[in-house]
């Protein structure tokens, strides 16, 4: 798989790293639409992060067995950090964000989790002592701004019970996963992005089967209709392992800038398919925080170095 990724580079081109780009934000976008879609046939987020994992994870063990004998040799310690940012990336933050999302729309979901990038940049100021320039607090202001737009509309417009609390316990998978992306940096860099996703997501998958049989009777896996299968199959395949996939190949093809401003469709597209297959109203008010955080998000990556970001997967 790494050396596929590698050689793709001169193939794709810079138009066909952009349509990667472009086409994995879209895929991992659609994630919230088939979760919204799984809520209505009754499943709840245990239920739905199971047969997700369960449908993404052999995907995902398959490049950690190809890229196993990749140097460097991996130690205790590195599998350690690995288990470890794997239940801090891809579990705890993708168990808040799938309960944070039986309470909110599926735009407002996407948003939160699009402010990703702001969190890294607050927590290395906190932590790291990072220096921030003023522009980057202008683009932190304009994508905040956007939140709080939509937000209040939803909240007086559509009346959801327990919107403020949906919202923030996905505020917090973002947090997390914003953790998670900090943590990962040198680790990424030393052992590769491709590896170090493949081997955490086992680590999820792991954790999210085990934990099943404490939570629900396992029969109930098999109480489930085929359509709900069928959704979960998209949802593990489309929506996770193949954008995550599309993703890193895009950033090795045109670099982590070009890739990250293609993704910015992400946001827009996630209103479009809510609108077409959730029938969720889209609004003037919605489409204008939209806007407020796409270019906020927009700035504020445009002023970061070139590193290599790990998808978003929550």
């Amino acid at each position: 798989m790494h050396s596929a990724v590698v050689s793709a580079q001169p193939v794709l081109g810079h138009r066909g790293g952009l349509a990667l780009a472009a086409g994995g934000a879209v895929l991992l976008s659609a994630k919230v639409v088939f979760v919204k879609l799984l809520y209505q046939h009754g499943l709840d987020a245990v239920d739905v992060i199971t047969l997700r994992m369960l449908t993404a994870g052999p995907l995902f063990l398959a490049v950690a067995i190809w890229t196993w004998r990749q140097a460097p040799r991996l130690r205790t310690v590195d599998l350690l950090r690995v288990a470890g940012l794997g239940f801090i990336g891809y579990y705890a933050s993708s168990m808040l964000d799938l309960i944070g999302l039986q309470y909110v729309s599926a735009g407002l979901e996407r948003l939160i989790l699009f402010l990703t990038p702001s969190f890294v940049l607050l927590l290395g100021i906190v932590f790291l002592r990072r220096r921030v320039q003023p522009r980057q607090w202008l683009s932190l202001a304009l994508a905040y701004a956007g939140i709080v737009l939509v937000f209040w509309h939803e909240l007086g417009s559509f009346g959801r019970p327990n919107l403020a609390w949906g919202a923030s316990l996905i505020a917090v998978s973002a947090v997390l996963y914003a953790v998670y992306l900090l943590l990962s940096e040198r680790l990424m860099q030393g052992m590769g992005a491709v590896r170090l996703v493949a081997l955490a997501m086992c680590v999820s998958t792991f954790l999210c089967v085990a934990q099943y049989p404490l939570i629900h009777p396992i029969e109930r896996l098999l109480e489930w209709p085929a359509p709900v299968w069928w959704l979960s199959l998209a949802n593990g395949t489309l929506c996770t392992a193949l954008p995550i996939f599309m993703t890193m190949m895009a950033v090795r093809s045109i670099g982590a800038g070009h890739a990250t401003q293609a993704g910015m469709i992400g946001p827009a597209s996630t209103l479009l398919l809510a609108a077409w297959l959730l029938h969720e109203p889209v609004t003037a008010i919605q489409l204008a925080g939209t806007a407020l955080v796409t270019v906020g998000i927009l700035m504020l990556s445009s002023l970061q170095p070139a590193s290599r970001p790990a998808p978003l997967v929550p």
